[in-house]
């Protein structure tokens, strides 16, 4: 699996996450705990976006020499 899919995925496991808290399952019982995975793969999320867009402008650099 690369890099690309690894976040797809992640990315579709966020929005599953989140549209948790709009559906009929929703529980108070089980918002916290739900809340701090959610916002956990969110950061993480953020952090891979992060590290693959110094990549790429690390890449572009390299062209533009």
């Amino acid at each position: 699996m690369s890099k690309k899919e690894l976040i797809s995925e992640r990315i579709k496991e966020l929005e599953a996450g989140i549209a948790w808290f709009y559906s009929e399952d929703f529980s108070l019982d089980e918002a916290e705990e739900r809340y701090k995975k959610t916002a956990k793969l969110a950061k993480e999320i953020e952090e891979d976006l992060a590290t693959l867009k110094n990549k790429i402008e690390i890449i572009a650099e390299d062209f533009t020499k």
